[in-house]
């Protein structure tokens, strides 16, 4: 493992790696006039053999969120697009701008509202593309690019979490329903719910044939993608490695890397393996145990009593159907990497074990209930399913020209509510500044709970709104 010397905050578990013998004796001093930023490297293989503890990956990922990346270490691409799929540039674009990327020195600079970790203003905004093999694009045009706000992170390993559980059993209802169609040799339908969220049916013909027409809000391999606006990233670590080349030139070697592309610097930068893998390990574990946002009941009277009476107009005006408040989760270990993460990510197949850490304090501390099955209740007020959310009489949400991974434009993925209170502004390119905004665009599926919200009295809106805004990001001294 090579670990260069860094300049940025060096924390108890950092100094603790040194003594064990696993940095560097002296992380504390650069060498002069090294500008480099980031942590350096992390032997993936020490984390398989359960060398490295939640804490010191926690605080190593950390440190690689904060850090403004420099050209030292690897950031910008003057050789490679911010394509999904490694993709060779014209070199024709400025290294860093603000449409196509990278557009940020830092994770940190667009995550930070409320704290390191949250959502962007506006002024955050980043331009993107289809995103499979894109070219470079300096242009804010529609025609090639989509403007988007920055989501936050608070909670992600919950949501990645739930997400597999939901993958696994929309699976298994598949799996099953062909076992019954092999044995009776007729055709057989499959109601596809998991977790109570209806995802539509599937008909299966004995011939092992899958009819998916009648799928609603989840991909045909039926994967629950919970990242992105669109719902298009499977896990953190997707995200991650995606981000990191998009937004800061920063290229993973499990995809970047000469086992992919037949080169150790893709991007031509004159850095080689940049990011190793065990680094976006270090990057992810920081964002799955980020604390989940959580409901924060004001003192005084008159105002709690208008957020519980916003809470059961919320449900009863039909809101909670998408935005579901709370679902179950059956098991609390978050295992990395993702079983179901796509080629050009860190598989399970890749490492010796999987890295598994226990939520269950987390979310003890952020006061989640259970169920009478004893499952933890996620309160995050999604279903983590994509919705038709705009139509012609309410087209704002169908604002982008450009499809994503094959999602209608006008598809977007329940946002989770759970911290809505600490992140405006609201929308996918947050271009709202009000959650009433937010409410009254609603189109498509979303008709019937618009109309319902804009028949309520002005003091009943209020209170949804008074409800809503409850939710909040908490900050680590509250």
């Amino acid at each position: 493992m090579s670990l260069h010397p860094f300049r940025t905050v060096v924390t108890p578990a950092l100094l603790a790696l040194a003594a064990a013998g696993l940095l560097p004796a002296a992380p504390l001093a650069a060498p002069i006039g090294d500008e480099r930023a980031a942590p350096g490297r992390i032997d993936q293989r020490l984390i398989d053999e359960g060398k490295l503890s939640a804490e010191t990956l926690f605080e190593t990922g950390k440190v690689w969120f904060l850090a403004k990346f420099t050209v030292q270490e690897g950031a910008g691409r003057p050789g490679s697009t911010g394509a999904i799929i490694p993709t060779r540039s014209p070199g024709t674009v400025p290294q860093f701008f603000r449409t196509a990327g990278p557009d940020s020195n830092a994770c940190r600079g667009c995550h930070n509202d409320p704290e390191t970790g949250g959502a962007g203003d506006f002024v955050a905004n980043v331009f993107v593309s289809e995103g499979f093999a894109d070219s470079d694009f300096d242009t804010v045009n529609p025609q090639f690019s989509n403007e988007r706000g920055t989501p936050a992170l608070e909670g992600a390993g919950f949501v990645e979490m739930l997400a597999r559980e939901m993958t696994r059993e929309l699976r298994a209802q598949r799996a099953t329903a062909l076992r019954k169609a092999q044995k009776s040799g007729q055709t057989v339908r499959a109601e596809l719910i998991a977790k109570g969220v209806s995802f539509g049916s599937i008909l299966v013909h004995p011939d092992g044939y899958v009819d998916l027409s009648n799928l609603e809000g989840v991909d045909q391999d039926l994967i629950v993608r919970p990242f992105s606006q669109k719902g298009v990233f499977t896990s953190l670590r997707q995200f991650t490695v995606n981000a990191l080349n998009v937004h800061h030139g920063m290229q993973a070697t499990e995809r970047f890397g000469a086992a992919f592309t037949g080169t150790d610097d893709f991007d031509k930068d004159g850095v080689p393996d940049e990011v190793g893998a065990g680094d976006v390990t270090a990057l992810t574990i920081f964002q799955a145990l980020l604390p989940p946002p959580r409901q924060v009941l004001p003192s005084d009277t008159e105002r709690l009593a208008a957020v519980q009476a916003g809470g059961e107009l919320f449900r009863s005006m039909g809101c909670a159907a998408c935005h579901v408040p709370a679902l179950p989760l059956e098991e609390t270990a978050f295992v990395e990497p993702n079983p179901y993460n796509p080629a050009g990510n860190l598989r399970q197949e890749d490492v010796s074990r999987p890295l598994r850490l226990d939520l269950v304090r987390l979310a003890e501390k952020a006061g989640m209930a259970r169920d009478e099955r004893g499952r933890i209740l996620v309160p995050l007020f999604s279903d983590l399913k994509r919705h038709r959310i705009a139509d012609d009489e309410h087209p704002h949400y169908a604002n982008e020209l450009l499809a994503q991974r094959f999602v209608n434009r006008d598809e977007f993925l329940t946002p989770r509510l759970w911290g809505v209170g600490s992140t405006a502004p609201y929308g996918h390119r947050g271009d709202l500044t009000t959650l009433d905004s937010a409410i009254r665009q609603h189109g498509a599926e979303g008709n019937a709970a618009r109309a319902a919200y804009e028949t309520l009295s002005d003091q009943q809106r209020r209170q949804i709104i008074e409800f809503l805004l409850s939710l909040r990001i908490v900050e680590p001294n509250t």
